[in-house]
């Protein structure tokens, strides 16, 4: 049953993304000439709702799915690796017109030559998993 509340949640999160326009190119492209406040808003509402859940989940002990406590762990500050994660992520979000979220999304819509991104994000992702101790901390 679980599997099928993620079903469910994944698809109104494709849809969302769709309906809104997230996952469209152009309203990214426009956000990157600053031409357009939609995205921003976007962003800044999603980033205003997970504020909002995470500090729900912190003081009510929101338990997960499997009824088990949600911890958040404590995150490495260290600048030159989001910085370069960062650099990284805003070159492959640049080529392709897609950050993770709707790339799926896109595939979900017909977009099918977005398949090439996501084996290239799995790749990528495998080549970190072999690289990660080596670099920057």
């Amino acid at each position: 049953m679980r599997t099928v509340s993620y079903l469910f949640i994944g698809i109104l999160f494709g849809i969302t993304m769709f309906k809104s326009e997230a996952a469209s190119w152009f309203r990214i492209y426009e956000m990157f000439k600053f031409d357009s406040f939609h995205m921003y808003g976007i962003i800044g509402s999603a980033l205003l709702i997970g504020i909002v859940v995470v500090q729900l989940i912190k003081r009510l002990s929101i338990k997960s799915f499997y009824g088990e406590h949600i911890k958040f762990a404590p995150k490495a500050k260290s600048f030159s690796r989001y910085m370069y994660g960062g650099v990284i992520f805003g070159f492959g979000w640049a080529l392709t017109g897609a950050c993770p979220g709707p790339m799926f999304t896109l595939v979900g819509a017909g977009y099918i030559p977005i398949l090439v991104v996501i084996v290239a994000s799995i790749f990528g992702t495998f080549l970190y998993g072999l690289l990660k101790d080596r670099l920057p901390h």
